[in-house]
């Protein structure tokens, strides 16, 4: 082989390992902004369930100790963006945070001991007034367990994605967080979701 060969082979493998970057960093790229959309969706949801849960606090349809623990616990969700942003937070790549976390956790234990057994639950949905705020509730909250699922699939694609040894080696990522998932209590009670 010439030199000049040489030289258009070598030419032809660096215009090849360039594209293959090209296109794994677009694909990394597009996985984070899927990551990004989606902790926003779910942020949205947790605090329509939030409001969901104040709103059926203050409507006298729960006993009085049960109403003030739901609306405190819903306030401390809606109340505390959970201080600073966690690692990656300025790209909604760190998740919600530990604080939010808990807050979403308390408020999910909150809710399903006032919200007692399947019994409870119908005798809150006997009434107009319950069943309407009863069902957003349910709606909520069950919106919100399909957006953190939907979150987590796309943290889980973007962190396979990161760990592919091309990546890694190119440094294709960047200064982008690791996306984290988000793990928070959201098991809905029993009897609630049953209309």
């Amino acid at each position: 082989m010439s030199w000049s060969e040489i030289a258009l082979v070598v030419i032809v493998v660096a215009a090849v390992v360039v594209w293959l970057a090209w296109i794994s960093a677009s694909r990394l790229d597009r996985l984070h902004r899927k990551v990004v959309a989606s902790r926003l969706a779910l942020q949205a949801q947790l605090a329509r369930r939030a409001g969901a849960a104040i709103d059926l606090a203050s409507s006298g349809l729960l006993d009085p100790a049960g109403a003030v623990l739901v609306a405190d616990a819903g306030f401390a969700v809606v109340e505390d963006p959970a201080g600073p942003p966690p690692p990656g937070g300025e790209l909604g790549l760190g998740g919600l945070g530990a604080a939010r976390e808990r807050a979403e956790s308390g408020l999910s234990a909150t809710l399903r001991s006032a919200l007692g057994d399947d019994d409870a639950i119908r005798e809150l949905r006997a009434g107009t007034d319950g069943e309407t705020l009863v069902g957003a509730l349910a709606a909520a909250w069950y919106r919100a367990q399909l957006a953190r699922r939907f979150h987590n699939e796309a943290v889980a694609q973007a962190q396979r994605a990161r760990r592919t040894w091309y990546v890694r080696l190119l440094h294709l990522s960047g200064r982008a967080a690791v996306p984290q998932t988000v793990e928070l209590d959201d098991q809905m009670p029993a009897g609630l979701g049953r209309s």
